[in-house]
């Protein structure tokens, strides 16, 4: 059975309180086994504030190798690691955490990760983050998936958000509006179309993905009249794509490709900016959307929420979020290490 590493996010936040109620709602017939990262007393006091009754165990950083598991008399148990020194009580103010916290937080994604790389978890989940917390802590990248990048040595990585009927890439992520336009080029664009095109086909058994990419521009530039980006850099990019082991056609008008691929006409979309894509995403599939990190030699899969501070400690925080992050997760896992071999 797979190994999901999952970590608490921010422990300060609802990242502990959607993690516990979420594998309560899964175990025990959840298919994989999850392994925790995080802070002991976060996690007692999540189970605590939600009065959820789940079973688990702790279990110490270095023992969970690749060919031993705490799983060894078959419980649906959940292993609970904390690498990193214990928090106190004034560490974990809701919504104040301290900068031992921040690190912690940070040091539990790297540990994570080279689990993963190591072979002793088949997936990572990660709870959410709060960018800003983490900035002022020293913690120097964009966000989860620029660090996963850093971590992976990866060349180019794709931030993908899934949902039930809509998945939407990302040529550029975290970037301000007013510098998409120059940071577009036909080989990223591509280079976009290749990494979705391969997730969908290895890590969800797509075997002919059907890709359609969003024009940058009103009317995807209406023939040059609102923008010069489709014809000299997107259509370039699809083109020299055609004919290869996946479908990809656009650039369409981005006012309603989306809901074409709603609708079912296609597997997923390329979209140029982060809120050109994430909005149309998150309006059908709020509450249970899934970031998925592609380009990695890793799974990773992520909620997409924040840390909620105005509710968390309150239990009102829905996990469903997280419910489907571990969920594709595991199914990732499991379609990648049952790849036909060639």
């Amino acid at each position: 059975m797979d190994r999901i590493a999952v970590t608490m996010g921010d422990p300060t936040g609802v990242g502990p309180e959607c993690l516990v109620k979420a594998l309560a709602l899964l175990l025990p017939n959840a298919g994989f086994q999850p392994v925790v990262i995080g802070d002991r007393r976060a996690w007692e006091r999540a189970l605590a504030i939600t009065a959820v009754d789940l079973p688990w165990c702790a279990i110490d950083a270095e023992t969970l190798a690749a060919d031993a598991s705490p799983w060894e008399r078959g419980e649906p148990r959940v292993a609970v690691c904390t690498p990193t020194a214990p928090l106190s009580e004034a560490d974990l103010g809701f919504g104040a955490p301290s900068r031992a916290a921040c690190r912690a937080t940070v040091q539990w994604i790297a540990t994570a990760v080279r689990w993963a790389l190591e072979g002793r978890v088949q997936a990572i989940t990660t709870g959410p983050i709060h960018k800003a917390n983490l900035h002022r802590s020293g913690f120097d990248f964009p966000g989860h998936t620029e660090y996963l990048q850093h971590l992976t040595g990866s060349d180019q990585v794709v931030m993908m958000l899934a949902g039930p009927r809509l998945k939407v890439s990302l040529v550029t992520i975290h970037e301000p509006l007013s510098r998409v336009p120059a940071l577009l080029g036909r080989e990223q664009v591509a280079r976009t179309i290749r990494i979705t095109a391969q997730a969908l086909r290895r890590d969800l058994a797509l075997s002919a993905p059907r890709i359609a990419v969003a024009g940058l521009n009103p009317h995807a530039g209406e023939g040059g009249k609102f923008g010069s980006e489709e014809r000299e850099i997107i259509e370039p990019a699809v083109a020299a794509l055609a004919g290869g082991a996946f479908q990809v056609s656009g650039p369409y008008p981005p006012d309603t490709v989306f809901y074409r691929a709603y609708q079912g006409e296609f597997d997923a979309v390329v979209a140029m900016y982060h809120d050109q894509g994430l909005i149309p995403l998150k309006l059908v599939h709020f509450d249970e959307a899934v970031n998925v990190t592609l380009g990695l030699p890793i799974i990773r899969t992520s909620v997409d929420h924040g840390t909620a501070y105005d509710i968390a400690g309150t239990g009102r925080a829905r996990s469903r979020s997280m419910e489907e992050a571990l969920k594709l997760a595991a199914l990732m896992a499991y379609n990648r290490n049952h790849e036909p071999k060639p």
